[in-house]
């Protein structure tokens, strides 16, 4: 197999740095070069046992001539756009940072991507892969089949229209100009090192400091979790076996209400953490206004992926487990990101 070279853009975020780590891991004779601005949810310590073994470089996607420097002083093949706004509850508040970033920011990559390609003579290897989200596909009723490939897009939130509206800018530079390009769209992703403003961390950390708990609305909306380490698998099969031009679903099967979710997380936080300030976690759960234009729910169907040999490998309790140890165990890394 050919060596990659690999520009890994917000690749000290969440599942960045899980990808970046697990690529290291699985192929350690490739390159991995890390773009990432290191924004409130960019952090070098989710990188601080790889770095020796990747190039970091601070900067901003939306910086063109860094992005063309970078292209061709490293001889990149591979690009793996994870850089993005991603909290929904921020881009209710302001909506211009998601479309600066996840809309223009991508265009910036293709371009600069396609014109380097070009210059290189069209490497059929070449790969530029967009890292999207099912949420592009909108909410689905209780009784309808989980979203395929083939659902239409339908974004309710302005996060999921700046990710869906990136998603249309790469099929049309695969479909104008040959570039091989690849979308994912994967379910809700959880795991160690993800920032404490999404769901799982949140409630954890809530819990280890005796606060509420909060719940939107009647708690009833439905999500699929995808343990972030079967996520970067996933990534890594459709970069290797995945179809130019071609989308692929990454789903972990694990369909749940956020109120059970979080039910089944309090009661594993009893059962793990000794000392917590409420030892009866679930007496923290509180019920708050809904947030506005909340999909219902979340289902992905990941047959076309499975046929390239992947399958979600971690089960749903197991995951919860080894995150809510991650965090019971990393106070220090998680303890400054409060106050920022």
């Amino acid at each position: 197999m050919e060596l990659r070279r690999l520009l890994v853009t917000g690749g000290a975020g969440f599942i960045g740095s899980h990808f970046v780590r697990h690529w290291l891991q699985t192929y350690p004779q490739d390159q991995v070069i890390v773009l990432d601005a290191l924004t409130y949810a960019g952090n070098l310590a989710n990188l601080a046992d790889c770095l020796d073994r990747c190039q970091f470089v601070s900067g901003d996607i939306n910086d063109v001539g860094l992005v063309q420097q970078l292209l061709r002083d490293q001889a990149v093949d591979t690009l793996v756009n994870l850089a993005a706004e991603s909290h929904v509850d921020r881009s209710i508040a302001g909506p211009v940072a998601f479309l600066s970033t996840n809309v223009a920011g991508c265009l910036v990559l293709l371009e600069q991507f396609y014109r380097y390609w070009l210059e290189q003579g069209k490497p059929e290897h070449f790969r530029f892969l967009q890292v999207s989200t099912d949420e592009v596909y909108g909410s689905l009723m209780p009784e309808a089949d989980a979203f395929t490939e083939r659902s239409p897009f339908a974004p309710n939130s302005p996060y999921a229209a700046s990710k869906a509206s990136a998603d249309h800018w790469v099929r049309a530079y695969h479909q104008t100009y040959g570039l091989p390009t690849l979308v994912s769209h994967c379910s809700n992703n959880y795991g160690p090192y993800q920032y404490p403003e999404k769901l799982i961390p949140l409630m954890v950390v809530n819990a280890l400091r005796g606060l509420p708990l909060p719940i939107y609305g009647d708690g009833l909306q439905v999500r699929d979790w995808l343990a972030v380490a079967d996520h970067c698998e996933g990534l890594a099969v459709i970069l290797q076996r995945g179809q130019p031009g071609e989308h692929y679903n990454v789903g972990g099967g694990g369909e749940m209400t956020n109120l059970g979710l979080v039910q089944q997380l309090c009661a594993l936080m009893t059962e793990l953490c000794p000392d917590l300030p409420v030892p009866e976690v679930a007496e923290l759960i509180e019920f708050v206004s809904d947030r506005p234009g909340h999909d219902r729910r979340y289902a992905i169907n990941s047959h076309k992926l499975q046929s390239l040999g992947w399958q979600a490998c971690q089960s749903l309790e197991m995951g919860l487990r080894e995150t809510i140890l991650w965090y019971c165990n990393n106070t220090d890394w998680w303890e400054p990101l409060l106050y920022r």
